[in-house]
């Protein structure tokens, strides 16, 4: 079985989709047998499937030999010819797992975004999902925890070494040596082999005592339970797209439905569709977080926020709930792109796509995501106290932030939603209103604007 599991491996990556576009994939290394593994493994497979590798290494600052680990995965990288970054933190030998999770996943978010890698692939495997598993229920969790780790995760990341054991990664290494290649440099993190630890403590203690009991088909078992819970969490996900009433909507991290249906359905079904809810937006809710959610999403009025822990808040705005993060940076509003420069073109304003194209104008309408302009260059930029415009159709001047208001733009979006202007005159305000200003006569020389949300085309 270790002789082939790059065929194994290939064939998994293939049928599961894993990497469906091409592109760069940061391949997290902590230096371990299980990393080094899947390092080795993706320099053979990463190119067949289009792969651009990149090595990261983050060195938690726990240990006093974890420089030296480093320089190890750096000697690898450089054996294998590729690109490594390292980020380097000071954290302690006292700091919890958690902690450190966290914070290694941030640092290698920030070289992800550094590199630009559509992929983010780590080297978990059915050793650590079955720990997981064990982990979550001893800890009380609901059906969706007992899923256990999933193969893709927000944000690029992948996780394919799950079907395969440690035991056939470690022995993927020691062939690889038998066969007279070159040993690859490993990290043993005597942590590993500790009881300190809650993983280790399941590792090292409470599975031998399951499989002298129960038998060595103990993980087997684990990992069933992760696949029945796996599929109800798909089902339950499934469903939030099925009932047509919930206008569920998921986009770049957020996650939203209609507040009334939820207000209608039996108690422990709005639980249960509020965490499915809280998984789209990347948000993990347990069981008695999602009563307290459900009673806000039943009561709260409009406008209302509650924190759900781990950086994450449902808000409700006019009849809409949605999961978002708390620290969700917007746009600067003083930022303005220029637009309208030449026959066709496109510019990105922060979540937002507009693009223009000179044709024959015909009619505008005053609320839509196209319109007509008189030819010449404009700017786009964020609402400022006091804007004002005369809207198509309509007599007099209106707030901007009334018709924002209006259109039922939630308030959270309000300060960057894109106004379209020229000089010192609002044109467009794209999905809410037409002004008047600018407005070319039917069949003249114009510029047809189009806007689009970042993710909605």
């Amino acid at each position: 079985m270790v002789r082939n599991l790059l065929q194994r491996l290939r064939a998994h990556v293939l049928d599961q989709k894993l990497f469906p576009e091409p592109g760069r994939a940061l391949l997290a290394v902590s230096g371990g047998p299980d990393s080094v593994a899947m390092l080795d493994l993706f320099t053979s497979l990463g190119p067949e499937v289009g792969l651009d590798l990149v090595v990261a290494h983050v060195d938690h600052g726990i240990v006093p030999e974890s420089g030296g680990v480093a320089e190890q995965v750096a000697g690898l990288a450089s054996r294998y010819q590729l690109p490594m970054y390292r980020a380097t933190l000071a954290m302690g030998p006292d700091v919890s797992e958690t902690r450190a999770r966290h914070a290694r996943y941030a640092a290698l978010r920030r070289i992800q975004n550094e590199t630009g890698a559509r992929y983010l692939v780590t080297a978990h495997h059915a050793d650590d999902q079955v720990e997981t598993v064990v982990f979550r229920f001893l800890r009380g969790s609901g059906t969706a925890g007992l899923a256990g780790i999933p193969a893709e995760g927000a944000g690029g990341v992948v996780r394919p070494l799950l079907p395969f054991t440690r035991a056939e990664l470690e022995g993927w290494l020691a062939a690889r040596t038998a066969a007279g290649d070159e040993p690859l440099s490993v990290y043993r993190d005597p942590a590993n082999v500790r009881d300190r630890h809650d993983r280790s403590w399941i590792r090292h203690r409470l599975l031998p005592h399951l499989r002298q009991r129960f038998g060595h088909r103990v993980e087997t078992r684990v990992l069933d339970v992760a696949r029945h819970a796996a599929g109800e969490r798909r089902a339950w996900s499934a469903l939030l797209r099925t009932l047509p009433e919930l206008e569920f909507r998921s986009e770049d991290g957020t996650a939203e439905v209609a507040r009334a249906p939820l207000q209608k359905y039996d108690k422990l079904l709005s639980e249960a569709l509020l965490r499915a809810l809280a998984r789209e937006a990347g948000c993990i809710v347990g069981p008695r977080r999602a009563v307290g959610l459900q009673q806000f999403a039943v009561s709260a009025p409009s406008g209302r926020r509650l924190q759900l822990g781990g950086g994450w808040e449902a808000e409700l705005s006019f009849d809409r709930l949605r999961i978002v993060a708390a620290d969700r940076a917007v746009w600067d509003p003083a930022e303005e792109v220029v637009w309208g420069h030449g026959r066709v073109g496109r510019v990105r304003w922060g979540g937002w796509d507009i693009g223009w194209q000179e044709g024959e104008a015909a009619d505008a309408t005053r609320a839509s995501y196209a319109t007509w302009v008189t030819v010449g260059p404009g700017a786009i930029r964020g609402p400022t106290v006091g804007d004002v415009l005369v809207p198509l159709g309509g007599v007099g001047r209106r707030k901007v932030r009334r018709l924002m208001m209006e259109a039922r733009i939630p308030w959270r979006e309000r300060d960057s939603y894109p106004l379209v202007v020229r000089g010192g005159s609002i044109l467009w305000i794209p999905g809410v209103c037409r002004a008047r200003a600018a407005l070319p006569r039917h069949g003249a020389r114009a510029l047809r604007l189009e806007a689009h949300a970042v993710g909605d085309h």
